[in-house]
């Protein structure tokens, strides 16, 4: 008999897990994962930045988490003797037309507590990013490169030393209420429960409608493709350099990331995944593809941003369009500096009205959590994502 049992050991499910074993150490507490080791997807395939909340619209819950999950991660950090490094970040304005969205970041960011974050000029650019071509820029000091993976490991050792239990291959198939309880069945085990927290990313629609909540969203994959710089070529880059967001589309467009333990990766785009968990473009799941394609709302997502998501294709399919887009940010990389590089899914919850979700989304019915929508910055915001879902899940067990 379990207090709580969160479906999903990525990072999200493995902070909500541990806060609310921290809250209460006689709870308890197991996590289910289908896969054979924790943070085998999002968590794993993640690009490594600690974000530090320069995007988000000042009040939301990503803004105030990623605030607060940011301070909270780099103590945890500090604590567990986990290796991080604050690199700051810039970003370029490389044409005339970018500056009002450029001075609309250094808002938000101050808005959001940032600072010490300073607009550049195109000479105080190069001070930072010597090989950078910019018309202004904005640097973030908070900024910084982790090994995401290292931490879900950490998070997942603390839980099992305060008693914590994890289910690995443990697929979860249904749910079943009696009596006041929970009977959650996976292909292995049958827990009983009190209370239910659905983490599971790439599945959480699914998992969300079993749960009985009336959900109206269905999360869409979208791929992020990588190509990493050849070492010779490593020193056009010093440390994060990212583009002004094009305002026509919901994601931060190709950029340079150097990583905590060594190499500098490109990217990534985004491209509708051809299954949940289609990390290839050869990895198809027809079914997933085809309730993907005609969900009303991916319809109008597709319409909206048909132009915009055609030269992301193309620049999947193209090596020589995805350097092309590298060079607005630094005209020296050449198509021979790039090799292929890894790719991660992205689970982006989107609405049947074509809107696609911005904000972290919770939904809660009855003795179930449902996380409905946890992209970037949700690994900077674990530990503060957690602490508010072990809150959830506390006051259901009073």
């Amino acid at each position: 008999m379990y207090n709580v049992v969160v479906i999903g050991g990525g990072i999200v499910g493995l902070a909500s897990a541990l806060k609310i074993k921290e809250k209460n150490p006689n709870y308890k507490v197991a996590v289910v994962e289908k896969e054979r080791t924790i943070a085998q997807h999002q968590t794993g395939h993640n690009s490594g930045v600690i974000h530090s909340g320069l995007y988000y619209k000042p009040g939301s819950f990503k803004a105030q988490n990623c605030v607060d999950g940011y301070q909270m991660l780099l103590d945890f950090c500090n604590e567990e003797g986990i290796p991080y490094e604050l690199t700051g970040k810039v970003v370029v304005a490389t044409r005339e037309t970018q500056l009002d969205a450029l001075n609309t970041l250094h808002e938000r960011g101050m808005a959001n507590g940032l600072r010490d974050i300073k607009k550049l000029t195109a000479e105080e650019l190069k001070e930072y990013e010597p090989h950078v071509a910019g018309v202004s820029g904005l640097y973030v000091p908070q900024t910084g490169i982790i090994d995401y993976k290292l931490v879900a490991d950490k998070y997942a050792e603390k839980f099992k030393h305060f008693g914590g239990e994890i289910f690995s291959s443990n697929k979860l198939m249904s749910f079943k209420e009696e009596r006041g309880f929970i009977h959650v069945h996976t292909e292995n085990e049958r827990l009983t429960t009190r209370v239910v927290v659905n983490c599971s990313g790439l599945y959480t629609d699914k998992i969300a409608k079993l749960t009985g909540a009336k959900i109206d969203f269905k999360i869409v994959p979208f791929r992020g493709e990588y190509y990493k710089i050849k070492p010779e070529k490593e020193h056009l880059v010093k440390n994060l350099i990212y583009p002004v967001p094009d305002p026509n589309f919901p994601f931060l467009g190709v950029h340079f990331t150097r990583h905590i333990d060594g190499g500098i990766e490109a990217g990534p785009n985004a491209v509708l995944a051809f299954a949940r968990e289609g990390y290839k473009k050869s990895q198809i799941n027809m079914k997933e593809l085809l309730g993907t394609l005609f969900y009303p709302g991916f319809m109008r997502v597709a319409y909206k941003y048909w132009k915009t998501g055609f030269g992301e294709m193309y620049r999947s399919y193209s090596k020589g369009a995805f350097t092309r887009a590298l060079q607005e940010l630094i005209p020296e990389i050449q198509k021979r500096d790039l090799v292929k590089g890894g790719a991660g899914v992205r689970a982006q919850a989107c609405d049947r009205k074509g809107g696609l979700i911005d904000d972290f989304l919770v939904v809660e019915h009855d003795k179930f959590i449902n996380v409905g929508n946890a992209p970037s910055p949700a690994a900077t915001s674990s530990l503060a994502i957690g602490e508010r879902v072990a809150q959830m899940a506390i006051e259901r067990l009073k």
